[in-house]
Formats: C-alpha cells, structure tokens, sequence
C-alpha cells in the first residue's frame, strides 16, 4: 500500500503557487484495508476516504471505462492490481497527471513537467474525449493560467472540436456546467475562459445566446471596439472577481444579440429585449436566485446608471425601488461595479472615471437615511404614510442633483 500526492497539489507545486487543497491516490489497497486504519468512506461513484487525522481525501487507484453520454457516463474498476501510471493516465491534463511520493520526488509518466514549462494545456490521452465536462475544465484552467502564459495545446482543441461536433457536450446536465462556468468566472482571467469555449465551439452549445453576440457591431462613439462579443470580454477583465457581478457582465447586453440588421449599429432598447434571454440562461443553467435577480437589474438599467447625471430625481427614485437599493445595499453596490466594468470595458476607455457610481452610491445613502419614525412623529400612518415617506425620499435625491451638477462635479 502506498501514497501518492496527485493533481493539482502536485502542479501547483511546481509552479510554486498556493496549494488550497491536497489529494491523494492509494495503490496495492482495498476498501477493508482503508477501513481498518480509520479512513471515512465518502466516495459515491468510486471508492473516496478522508484521512482520520487531516480530513484530506484519498482515492484508491482506479481506471474508468466509457459505458455512456456525458459526465456520468463511466464504468469504475478500483483494485489493488491499478498501477499508479493507469490511474493517472485517466486524467484530463498532462500537468494535472503527476503525483509525488512521500519522499518528495516526482513521477510524470505523461509529460506534465515539460508541459508546465512550456505553458501548454495538453490532454493526456485519446480517453479525454470520453468526458464533455473536460471542455469546461480546460477552458476554466486557461482562464487562471493565462497570466502565466499558458495556451491550450493545439491538438487538444483540436480534440475539443472534434467532442463538440459529436454532440458530447449536449450531454451534460446544468448543474456541473453551472459549477464550472461559476468557478471559471471567478478565475483571474474569465474572459480567455469565454474565448477558449467560442474557439472550440462549445459556447454556441452551452450559451448560444452569448456566442451571438461576436461579429454584431456597436456605434464606434460610444464603442471602439466596435464588435459586441469583444465588448464582452473586455467588460469581463474590467470586472471585480466577484461571481455575480461577472455573470451579470457576461449577460448584460444579451439584448443586442437579437437587434434586427436594419437597425444596426444601433441597439435602442436593447435593455428591455434582453430580459426574455437573460431568465431564460438563467433557468436553462439554474443560476442561483441573487444572481438571476442581479442580472436582470444590470440589464434592464445599465443605461440608467451610466446616464445618472441626467436622469429626473423621480426616474432615479424609481431605479433604486426596481433594484431594491434601499433594502439590499450589497446586491446595489454589485450592480455599480457591473455598471463600471461596463462602462470601462471599452477599447481606450479602461481607465475612464465612473463617476456616476459615487453620485447613486450618495443617493442611495441619503434616500435610505430618510427616517420614518419622524414622518409618523408628524401624523403620517397608513397610505399617507407612504406618500410623505416618498415625497422625502424625492426631496433629498433632488438636493443631491443639485450639489453634483455644479461646474466640475460631473
């Protein structure tokens, strides 16, 4: 029986970066011989234990053979016999296929090192092909190395257009592409997540209504960028690694995906146009309630919030009821951060001033600092009551107006 650190922990390693969490790989064992040394059985698929000291999981040796569609779709063969060089050749990555012993030294069978210097991600055999999810990884993988330069080998997105072709990635269930896409987000470099997916064609599949966005242009004036799709990367690299602020940068203009050709470069009204598609990714992907309800807000009033200097006390009022600003300050300060990455996400524009986020931040404070208690003091109860709360509310947002539209304020 021995023990191999493995995956991540190992690359990580390697790269001398932070390890957040170790795995490890058990050869020559059973599960009666994890048992009878105190290990927690906790693996469903395949035989899992965590160690009865650390907590850390240990895995015995396994290969797995394809009996089926998607993610799910494996035959498990766990036995003393599996060499470790088999279990690790299961594996997606080349970097993600070493182990280390208990003495320190390393063991890639499959070329991992070389790869980790050359800043390839490479699969380790024709059996990725077996896994859609793998796609995901990938792409969310090269979205945390591309700072270190990695790229995605040639071959394996050659292979990753070949599963998408084939219908693979068709197969899997919302809630692991929902796991990954969330993760990738908070990734250091979501855009190049988006991007790998595009190139290998498993957006269209995935987020059909994002991948059309690539190729639609926008008026040069207010995007030199020109293309929409571009727009949304740029966005996406402008945004705080935040989940649901970078989700609701992701689908914020989805609306523009659907502008007749008529019309463009224009996109009037795209706001409103983009609600239907926003729930339905959100539902398709079973996106998490705040989420969705931070989405939607961004897209319905992200123009609001970049025309905040011009908009009527009345009209502003209105936006913090819709966004629940007043009751929700949190999801208020997520949705100004989405409306900055949006605004700086914008060939040239990346270091403009945003601002607009201080004067909705200011007009927030001062409209939820308007005290009931001293309108009931005055008599106010019932409907009344909510009339006067209202016309105070109105009141000290239009003071504000005032205060920020002199000379240099905006």
């Amino acid at each position: 029986m021995k023990c191999y650190l493995v995956g991540g922990a190992v690359r990580d390693l390697l790269l001398q970066r932070p390890i957040h969490e170790r795995d490890w790989v058990v050869v020559g064992a059973t599960e009666s011989d994890m048992l009878a040394q105190g290990f927690r059985p906790v693996g469903k698929d395949f035989p899992v234990f965590l160690h009865p000291d650390s907590g850390e999981e240990y895995a015995l040796a396994r290969t797995e053979r394809k009996s089926g569609h998607g993610y799910g779709g494996f035959t498990v063969y766990a036995s003393p016999e599996v060499t470790l060089e088999q279990d690790l050749q299961r594996r997606d990555l080349t970097v993600n296929a070493m182990a280390q012993t208990q003495d320190g030294q390393i063991v890639d069978p499959y070329g991992g090192r070389a790869d980790l210097e050359a800043r390839k991600l490479r699969h380790v055999s024709p059996a990725f092909s077996e896994d859609p999810l793998r796609i995901l990884r990938v792409a969310r993988f090269a979205a945390r190395y591309a700072p270190l330069g990695f790229t995605v080998a040639d071959e394996t997105m050659t292979l990753m257009r070949g599963m998408v072709d084939a219908g693979e990635v068709e197969h899997l269930v919302p809630e692991r592409v929902w796991k990954e896409v969330s993760r990738a987000l908070t990734e250091p470099r979501p855009d190049v997540f988006i991007h790998v997916l595009r190139d290998c064609g498993a957006l269209k599949v995935l987020l059909p209504e994002v991948d059309c966005l690539f190729g639609v242009p926008q008026p040069a004036l207010h995007h030199p960028e020109i293309d929409t799709g571009d727009h949304i990367l740029r966005a996406l690299r402008e945004a705080p690694a935040d989940l649901p602020v970078r989700f609701a940068v992701l689908v914020h203009d989805l609306g523009k995906g659907i502008t007749p050709d008529s019309v463009l470069p224009s996109h009037r009204g795209h706001e409103g146009a983009g609600l239907p598609l926003v729930k339905d990714v959100c539902k398709r992907l079973r996106v998490p309630n705040p989420i969705t309800a931070l989405s939607l807000g961004v897209c319905e009033y992200h123009l609001h919030c970049h025309k905040a200097f011009e908009l009527r006390p009345q009209t502003l009022l209105k936006m913090l009821r819709a966004l629940d600003a007043l009751r929700r300050p949190e999801r208020f300060a997520q949705f100004l951060a989405s409306c900055e990455a949006d605004a700086r996400g914008r060939k040239g524009l990346e270091d403009r001033d945003y601002p607009q986020a201080d004067y909705l931040r200011a007009a927030r404070e001062a409209a939820a600092n308007v005290d009931p208690q001293a309108l009931i003091a005055q008599g106010y109860e019932g409907a009344e009551l909510g009339k006067a709360l209202d016309r105070a509310r109105l009141k000290v947002v239009a003071d504000l107006k005032k205060s920020y539209s002199a000379p240099g304020q905006q």
